[in-house]
């Protein structure tokens, strides 16, 4: 079939001379290109920008690209000479993050760029997660793109939209004009760990509707936070502090001791990402001194359970003043309280396969109580398809039996793992040549897009590697420098080694 450019009709930016702070850092076009896509505002949702940009980096050189109404992006470039008998290779990975802040720090991530720092070995973002989930990739792919010399196959580039938030760039996608067959999926966080296999999610909307009355009495201000948080698929086994689901605790132990009229509730910014911090705002008529007590010795006793997972745990509660506001009435404060006790989280099974893997878990990652109700988005994961089927039934008849309704979304599929796979062993024996050892080969509880890919394309042969990082989907999200050039030099042999 004969390919051919698509017609690009957005603005290609003038290039200048790159001064950027990661300038001096080896392998300078991978930070370059890496420090380029943090000064666009990429958040789930929001990456018309960066697709554009992608696309008028395809337009300049010349290289075949589509870029569909989602604004997926797929740039393809022809087989370096020598290379033309080869079996193509696909570099996947994605052009959205996890974009947070820390909740002091003035910025407006839709429309303000990243600032990235360098600490030692390490890049991080100043006050914001980095992004290196999944930009390292994305870098990646343009430098290799962008380098004549760098020995290579048919290269198909394909770089999706909104993973983070249910995977619809890859379940949108045309892969029908795609050469390759052999896939190189870049978005993990582990350097020397191949993922050939992952679980399926999908996010679940629990709609809580709530009647309000007015109150007057003394206006508080109570925050369940300094926890760690984390990604809700790498870190859900670590068994850290839910600050949503604590906020059920605490409400059960507050009206032990005083009727309370709440007024807000908010708390986590994504759903596959474990809430570090829950905001609740309520009236009190009486008994200060016996609620001061009871938020202090609630706080002793989480410190106690979670010293070591999750030691920075803490209640903060703020005297306001006098006030009238509107809050719950009581059927519906009783509601909100059995939701948030009784919904499961966390880890819910293991697997009996393979050690240490969870295999079904649920993520209460956001909250938010508006006029007339309250919102609670959780993401559910299992790399048992009835499993997730059967939890994600089980949490619907909770908010179904307190008056709720629910929405599915974002439902994707697990990556099987096949013992037979070509590619796999060529990347393990290139590795093993590389840093004289074998790779871990496993099976992890996150989502990744193989899965997906697979539905579309049966045939292709798929594994999962990536640099090191820390804390993805937070503010104390870090990428490894010596990582990633590392990484990004295996890559590379990769891309040359010839099948034998």
């Amino acid at each position: 079939m004969e390919r051919s450019r698509a017609p690009f009709y957005g603005e290609i930016p003038e290039r200048k001379e790159y001064m950027g702070v990661l300038g001096e850092l080896e392998p300078k076009p991978v930070f370059r290109f890496f420090e380029e896509i943090c000064a666009i505002p990429h958040g789930s949702g929001n990456v018309d920008k960066l697709s554009d940009y992608l696309a008028a980096f395809a337009e300049e050189r010349g290289l075949f690209y589509k870029q569909d109404e989602m604004k997926n992006i797929i740039i393809s470039k022809e087989a370096a000479p020598g290379y033309e008998e080869q079996e193509g290779i696909i570099l996947q990975g994605h052009m959205d993050m996890v974009a947070v802040k820390k909740p002091d720090h003035d910025m407006d991530m839709k429309t303000e760029g990243l600032k990235p720092a360098v600490d030692g070995d390490y890049i991080y973002a100043e006050n914001t997660s980095l992004g290196g989930d999944d930009g390292i990739a994305v870098a990646y792919a343009l430098a290799i793109l962008d380098d004549d010399s760098i020995p290579h196959p048919h290269l198909d580039v394909v770089i999706t939209v909104d993973e983070e938030t249910g995977m619809d760039g890859a379940k949108a996608l045309d892969l029908s004009e795609i050469k390759g067959t052999r896939l190189l999926n870049l978005d993990s966080e582990d350097e020397g760990y191949f993922l050939a296999g992952c679980a399926g999610g999908a996010s679940v909307r629990h709609l809580l509707p709530v009647n309000r009355e007015k109150r007057s009495g003394t206006l508080y201000t109570c925050k369940i936070c300094g926890l760690l948080g984390g990604h809700s698929g790498g870190e859900i086994h670590k068994e850290r502090g839910n600050s949503n689901s604590l906020l059920g605790r605490l409400l059960q132990e507050i009206s032990r001791v005083t009727e309370i009229g709440i007024c807000e509730i908010e708390g986590g910014l994504a759903d596959n990402a474990i809430p570090r911090e829950t905001v609740l705002k309520f009236v009190a008529s009486e008994n200060e001194d016996g609620l001061t007590k009871t938020v202090k010795t609630l706080e002793k006793v989480l410190q106690s359970e979670l010293t070591t997972k999750d030691p920075g745990v803490k209640i903060e509660l703020k005297k306001e003043g006098e006030a009238e506001a509107p809050c719950l009435d009581q059927a519906s404060a009783e509601k909100v309280k059995n939701l948030l006790l009784l919904m499961p989280n966390g880890v819910q099974a293991m697997s009996a396969d393979m050690h240490g893997l969870v295999q079904t878990s649920l993520n209460n990652g956001i909250m938010k109580l508006s006029e007339k109700e309250l919102t609670v988005i959780t993401s559910v994961r299992s790399s048992v398809d009835s499993e997730k089927e059967a939890l994600i039934t089980k949490i619907s008849a909770l908010t179904k039996l307190l008056g709720g309704e629910v929405e599915v979304t974002g439902d994707y599929p697990g990556w099987t793992y096949k013992k037979q796979s070509p590619f796999r062993d060529l990347c393990v024996r290139v590795f093993e040549e590389m840093y004289g050892k074998k790779p871990q080969i496993q099976a992890i509880h996150a989502g990744v897009e193989c899965g997906i890919l697979l539905e579309k394309r049966p045939d292709l042969d798929c594994i999962s590697l990536g640099p090191d990082m820390k804390d993805i989907h937070t503010t104390e999200e870090m990428l490894s420098i010596p990582s990633a050039k590392r990484v990004f030099e295996y890559v590379c042999r990769v891309l040359a080694e010839k099948e034998k």
